[in-house]
């Protein structure tokens, strides 16, 4: 980061979430990247995301940086009270458990505005308040049930996204609506409880699929089976076995795209003049382009490709983007402590502020690793939280003073 740049535009502000997994964590990640001071309320055993195998291993360094973390017995008063010591401080409450949860525990939005009608409370729920608002939630089940992995599959195979595409944008709209619950209170003196949704996130996405069937009174078909606006807009194998998505959408690149590949006579054709022409001839036509670029490695078809900029792909692993040179060259990945305590390199948010791409300041936390730093403030003192520690009411790294 710059030494002239000027302050991150949430500085000053606090939260703290009480949040898990991947949708309330991207709300507090989003606004810690952007200055805001995020303090993590975990049980004493620390979220179970740092625990998690499989799909789940990278969910905690991914999703919880910029963040400082408090481990608090909820169960117990003396854990309520503590937290309440910390909200009393804060201008966003964050929380992403089930309904009923935090009012249980007396933490929920109408109890706390009693306390400080200042106080910004955002929900991340699996549904906004309805019918459904009692169901539990999760990614897989609202794009099961609201479009997305029909959208996604083949026709009868309906296909959850390869990533944790309405927990992570659910956590987005939070962290907007959040935004928008700073701008209005400087309007109005006072905060408002900010809600978003799995369910609602999920049909959003698809909103654009129940549109085409509003302006043409035609269903949309799965992506893998959909008729293509673009003429050609699809992967190509091609020599070794090698895959690449190439693609002309529009007049132009159709033409750029026959010359520099010797297909004059498609060019010339006056059955593939338009864009609509060729995509009604797609199934005659795209086995003649596929039989032609065959032959071609995926390496030289990119480099033709990208000489006259046309569209083009190839078709990249996870994994592999930890070396892609355009996110190292341009500061998209930055070193992030794991689980384990080995580093690795993570993205950061995709999009610049004043030319730099909002960092990490602090790396995902400890267990607790701010506990007794953050009671101290909150004026507990050094008795007090050692007597805490043996009820075992909080928790902290044990390099902590106590």
């Amino acid at each position: 980061m710059s030494e002239t740049r000027p302050p991150l535009p949430y500085a000053g502000v606090r939260v703290v979430e009480f949040t898990h997994m991947v949708m309330g964590p991207t709300c507090g990640m989003l606004l810690g990247d952007l200055g805001a001071e995020v303090i993590k309320v975990e049980p004493i055993d620390g979220d179970n995301t740092r625990r998690l195998l499989g799909s789940g291993a990278g969910f905690f360094p991914t999703f919880n940086r910029n963040k400082k973390s408090i481990a608090l017995d909820l169960k117990q008063p003396a854990g309520v009270e503590a937290a309440l010591r910390l909200i009393a401080t804060a201008d966003i409450v964050s929380e992403n458990f089930k309904p009923g949860t935090m009012k249980k525990l007396g933490l929920d939005y109408e109890t706390l505005r009693q306390r400080d009608p200042r106080l910004i409370y955002v929900s991340h729920k699996g549904f906004l308040p309805g019918p459904y608002d009692h169901r539990t939630a999760l990614d897989e089940v609202v794009q099961m049930m609201g479009g997305l992995a029909y959208m996604t599959g083949r026709a009868g195979d309906p296909l959850r996204a390869g990533t944790s595409v309405n927990d992570i944008m659910g956590g987005m709209f939070g962290a907007i609506g959040a935004m928008a619950a700073l701008r209005q209170r400087e309007q109005t003196g006072e905060g408002c409880e900010v809600q978003s949704a799995l369910f609602e996130n999920n049909i959003f996405l698809v909103a654009q699929h129940m549109m085409q069937f509003a302006a043409t009174g035609r269903a949309a078909d799965p992506m893998p089976s959909r008729i293509s606006a673009w003429g050609v807009y699809d992967v190509f194998t091609v020599k070794d076995g090698e895959q690449i998505f190439l693609a002309a959408v529009s007049d132009k690149q159709w033409a750029i795209f026959c010359k520099a590949f010797g297909l004059e006579q498609m060019l010339a054709d006056p059955r593939l003049a338009t864009n609509n022409d060729r995509v009604l001839a797609r199934d005659w036509m795209m086995p003649l382009l596929r039989s032609h670029v065959a032959g071609r490695s995926a390496a030289e078809l990119s480099e033709v490709f990208e000489r006259n900029e046309l569209p083009f792909a190839p078709i990249t692993r996870p994994q592999d983007l930890f070396d892609d040179p355009h996110l190292n060259a341009t500061g998209g990945l930055a070193p992030v402590r794991m689980n384990d305590g080995s580093r690795s390199k993570v993205p950061l948010m995709p999009f610049t502020l004043g030319g730099e791409r909002p960092g990490i300041r602090l790396q995902p936390p400890l267990l607790g690793e701010h506990t007794v730093a953050l009671l101290t403030e909150a004026g507990y003192d050094a008795a007090q939280i050692d007597a805490l520690r043996r009820q075992r009411v909080v928790a902290g790294d044990p390099d902590q003073p106590a």
